[in-house]
């Protein structure tokens, strides 16, 4: 694995270790997308997933990571990320839910997230989702070598506060690898109080826009994971892991 500016570049080889980690979260995410429906405790999706990783004999990545309990990270309505699976938790018509999901496939790691609408949504709700996509969408097809990190990151802020919504700064995306969480982090803002990073091929990337209707204002709940939106606004998030080739950039979390 060769490294440059700290960042680890990955061989064709160790890429495929990433992508088989990620495509066993595109099909968890998938299963957790089809089950979305009102009455359901959140505790139910913690459930799939570790049925499913089970299933495909790997290890569910966020578990037991820096503390946190479970398998997913569950997050409703104005929980922008890390929020907790409960029992206590039941999806309502209009809500909106986010499924973040790891693995650990053979010492390489998988990562994704999608947020879903459950049944029908406000109209404001519905767009926030779209909006929320097409940056990650965008987002994406910055990610070439040639380019620097901050066209990732402008091309999340210009479309979504473009569109009136608001980017969350206090968390961003990274690198993956053989950890978790490598070098670069990935913000979904543009940076300049630090050197430009150009992009290279062999760099894989989480890329993760964070949005909200409201402020983009963070506050901690008393779980002290469940980050929510300070004026409990709603959030969305999604996230794919995209490796940097040749030819452009590869979604590897695809079924």
């Amino acid at each position: 694995m060769k490294k440059y500016r700290g960042v680890f570049l990955k061989n064709e080889r160790e890429i495929g270790l990433l992508r088989e980690a990620n495509r066993m979260v595109a099909m968890i995410l998938d299963e957790l997308g089809r089950q979305v429906r009102p009455g359901l405790p959140t505790m139910h999706f913690e459930e799939i997933v570790q049925n499913m990783c089970r299933e495909f004999k790997v290890k569910p990545a966020f578990q037991g990571m820096y503390g946190f309990p479970y398998g997913l990270c569950c997050s409703v309505n104005e929980v922008i990320v890390h929020g907790f699976p409960s029992e206590d938790v039941i999806l309502k018509e209009g809500d909106i839910v986010s499924f973040d999901v790891g693995t650990v496939y053979e010492g390489f790691y998988g990562d994704a997230a999608r947020t879903f609408a459950v049944g029908d949504v406000s109209p404001e709700a519905a767009r926030l989702l779209r909006v929320t996509e097409e940056s990650l969408a965008l987002a994406v097809a910055e990610a070439r070598s040639g380019n620097e990190l901050n066209d990732i990151a402008g091309a999340v802020q210009k479309h979504a506060e473009g569109a009136g919504f608001h980017v969350v700064r206090r968390f961003v995306g990274h690198g993956i690898g053989s950890t978790l969480h490598e070098k670069p982090e990935v913000p979904n803002y543009v940076v300049t109080t630090k050197p430009a990073l150009p992009l290279k091929t062999g760099m894989v990337l989480c890329i993760e826009p964070m949005i909200t209707v409201g402020t983009p204002e963070v506050e901690i709940l008393d779980d002290k994971w469940s980050a929510v939106t300070r004026d409990r606004s709603l959030a969305a998030h999604f996230e794919h892991c995209v490796a940097i080739l040749p030819g452009g950039p590869q979604i590897l979390d695809l079924p």
